[in-house]
């Protein structure tokens, strides 16, 4: 076992500020590590963007942060659906690191559902990607599964963490295809799971339990990207999980200034995010 005195550093990749709901999950289960997060502010969202951009953009990022901190941490979390199904292989290809991405939890939700009505709530890019159709294949193939693609509460998880409260209503909007008849849901009083295939949504958890009602299970990676990210730690010979006296400082790295990060310190700082750093000669693709 590794000397704890000498802590991993996990780096949680996102282009956003989603991932800051992975971080929480595994500093939960993980209390003795250390985190630095590393959001593309300059190339969000990543759900709205052409593949080759997103796979191309995500390695240029990644080797900014470690040519920038002159190492390479302990691993890798992609947490970001968008990235995860499209530049995961490349990106373990090119770095010698372990590399932990998101899958959207079709196969818990399948497990859970009593009705066989799931709701897949993610990016547009991820609703169409063929990663996710396999998913439902392999996992839910008995299941009616209902997809909805949302930027529009991408960017209200992010304003959320800026101190602007969520819009009620245009949430209610998006998700009206869980909770109204269509066509694609007829009977929408069976819809008993909801997967939260983004990152971002989790941050909107309790406004869409609210719209959704109670009977509707959320379902989200977090907890069990915090398992891998255990797993990973007892491979490499880390123990992580005993609490800790010392606040393991870590550093929230930026690709692009922003004047309202300052409003988001209230939730970077409980994070163990002490530290805020920009991304140096990122040129954009």
């Amino acid at each position: 076992m590794k000397d704890p005195a000498n802590p991993p550093t996990i780096a949680v990749f996102d282009s956003g500020v989603g991932g800051l709901s992975i971080l929480a999950e595994a500093l939960r289960l993980l209390p003795g590590c250390r985190f630095d997060y590393l959001c593309d502010n300059a190339g969000f969202p990543y759900g709205t963007r052409a593949d080759k951009f997103i796979i191309q953009r995500s390695q240029r990022v990644i080797e900014t942060y470690f040519q920038q901190c002159q190492m390479m941490p302990d691993m890798l979390v992609v947490a970001c659906n968008t990235a995860s199904t499209l530049a995961l292989p490349h990106l373990r290809a090119t770095f010698d690191l372990p590399i932990i991405g998101v899958v959207p939890a079709i196969k818990p939700a399948a497990a859970y559902s009593r009705t066989g009505v799931i709701g897949l709530l993610a990016t547009p890019a991820t609703t169409k990607r063929a990663y996710t159709q396999k998913l439902i294949n392999d996992y839910a193939a008995d299941c009616q599964v209902i997809s909805q693609g949302s930027s529009n509460l991408v960017v209200m998880a992010e304003n959320k963490l800026r101190g602007l409260p969520p819009d009620l209503s245009l949430l209610a909007e998006e998700l009206k295809i869980f909770t109204q008849v269509s066509a694609l849901n007829p009977h929408p009083e069976k819809l008993d799971c909801l997967v939260l295939a983004c990152t971002h949504f989790p941050l909107l958890e309790e406004e869409i339990q609210a719209c959704l009602g109670p009977q509707v299970q959320l379902l989200d990676s977090g907890k069990a990207i915090a398992k891998r990210i255990h797993y990973w730690c007892d491979q490499l010979g880390y123990s992580c999980h005993q609490e800790t006296s010392r606040v393991l400082e870590g550093t929230a790295w930026f690709s692009a200034k922003d004047p309202e990060l300052e409003t988001m310190k209230p939730c970077l700082n409980p994070l163990q995010l002490t530290r805020v750093s920009y991304l140096a000669n990122l040129d954009d693709l």
